[in-house]
């Protein structure tokens, strides 16, 4: 048996494409990033207002760079509603975006979400690239293309979050690691540099660098020392800031979201990456078998990228839960990838239908996505408040979500309303005859808080609601009145 020390110069290495002749660069490359970018923007079209987790996006990286340095030091929150909430684990992320809106005429909310449009853009088309290098521009195209389809990319290039930004850095650490494959040791340092900029984005993706350097050493043995040692010099700065999270008290705070799967994380994982029990999940499945047994260029690399990420948030979730659909896209990729190198692998007849098929089950995976409505509507609560509230009528906030959509849409859309704001900590007052409530739904019910019994003991009933129904957070507008 050929053991890892015994493997040929890097030009014939089993399941890399030959070295001395890469496939040159094409325009059809760019493919992916076009139509995430025509995907995207459809789905920008509509301009819904921000949901809570934007909304902190945009109100951390308004602020000035010495304070979000301060709170992610400190571990404390940005403001007095959001004290429980430090920008602490996507730390980087926020003085991203502090440096974009800092750009003139890129101040506002949309200018947020193109920002993570662009960068899976630009991700799409490393990750296309790397792709062709490694397993030829047939298989590269169609997993851009793919990738650009799925329906957890998609959703998620259009949030104003770090994933856009964590999918760049991974196609960059893909090429690196493709280059560093066919003509060592070109690549090594774009390698760790994106490998850095991937924890950094988002410290789930270390999984998907713990990979690579993975798929180096299967297909390099020894002569990947300096793969293993860039790996972990990248991983770093993500250990660092997840580290400094734990030492300033931040730790698991805001963490509830994370689920336990009592074992069935893969399953739920790949349902989410196909967008629910669609076609797309026994299609890709299937070819990423395929592609597991029968690909030539990225077999090691795609099931690498798929296996190990997943293996090591099973892992994981023996000591805490871990998993969120959103939180495994830089891994689930490779799932895409894997897919396109099965379909490719088929024999060549049935290769354009098979990869039609694919692509078609992806964009149809995707289509809900063009019906959605808004997630939060709290620019709508703020317009309604401007034609109805009364100068002097207290407005007051009754929780973290509420306050952060008001105090953001009540500063960018009618700041007259701001000497009536009442944010949290702080109590609705109970002298006044009209008091406006802004608060969310839950199981809804109104989420119950102090400011009713204050209200209530000052004599006052609610005599209005507006209901504002959303996808994420459904938020209602109370007038309480003697």
């Amino acid at each position: 048996m050929t053991t890892a020390t015994e493997l040929p110069p890097p030009a014939a290495s089993p399941g890399v494409r030959d070295a001395v002749a890469p496939v040159r660069w094409s325009p059809v490359e760019l493919l992916p990033a076009v139509l995430v970018a025509l995907l995207g923007g459809w789905l920008l079209r509509p301009g819904h207002g921000l949901w809570f987790d934007e909304l902190f996006t945009a109100e951390v990286a308004r602020l000035p760079l010495g304070d979000i340095l301060t709170a992610i030091a400190t571990g404390e929150g940005t403001t007095s509603y959001l004290a429980g909430v430090p920008p602490s684990y996507n730390a980087p992320y926020y003085l991203v975006t502090h440096v974009w809106m800092s750009v003139p005429g890129l101040g506002g909310d949309t200018s947020l979400r193109v920002l993570s449009l662009l960068a899976t853009a630009g991700g799409l088309a490393l990750l296309t690239r790397a792709l062709t290098r490694l397993a030829g521009r047939g298989t590269g195209v169609l997993a851009g293309l793919v990738l650009a389809a799925n329906p957890l990319v998609l959703e998620q290039s259009v949030e104003a979050r770090s994933y856009g930004l964590a999918v760049l850095a991974t196609g960059a650490t893909a090429l690196g690691l493709v280059r560093w494959l066919q003509e060592p040791p070109r690549g090594l340092l774009l390698f760790g540099l994106a490998g850095a900029g991937m924890g950094l984005a988002h410290w789930y993706a270390v999984t998907v660098l713990a990979a690579f350097v993975v798929a180096a050493v299967l297909l390099r043995g020894r002569r990947a020392l300096p793969v293993v040692l860039t790996g972990a010099l990248a991983a770093l700065p993500a250990v660092g800031f997840v580290s400094l999270a734990v030492l300033n008290g931040t730790g698991a705070r805001n963490a509830e979201h994370l689920r336990d799967t009592d074992g069935e994380l893969v399953a739920l994982a790949a349902e989410a990456w196909a967008g629910g029990r669609t076609p797309l999940l026994h299609v890709a499945l299937g070819l990423a078998v395929v592609g597991a047994f029968r690909a030539t260029g990225a077999r090691v690399v795609g099931v690498s990228w798929l296996v190990v990420p997943l293996l090591l948030l099973l892992a994981a979730e023996l000591v805490r839960p871990v998993f969120l659909p959103r939180y495994l896209l830089a891994g689930l990729l490779g799932l895409g990838v894997l897919a396109a190198a099965g379909a490719m692998a088929m024999p060549r007849a049935a290769r354009i239908p098979v990869a039609a098929l694919l692509l078609g089950c992806s964009l149809l995976a995707s289509a809900p996505l063009a019906d959605r409505g808004p997630r939060e509507r709290a620019e709508d609560v703020v317009a309604v408040l401007a034609d109805v509230q009364q100068p002097g009528e207290p407005i007051v906030a009754a929780d973290q979500r509420s306050a952060t959509g008001l105090d953001h849409y009540v500063r960018t859309l009618a700041p007259r309303l701001r000497p009536d704001v009442v944010l949290p900590p702080d109590d609705a007052p109970a002298g006044e005859d009209r008091v406006w409530v802004v608060r969310r739904l839950l199981g809804g019910e109104p989420e119950p808080t102090d400011d009713d019994a204050v209200l209530r003991s000052a004599g006052l009933r609610i005599v209005d609601q507006y209901d504002f129904p959303a996808s994420k957070t459904d938020l209602v507008l109370q007038l309480w009145s003697r």
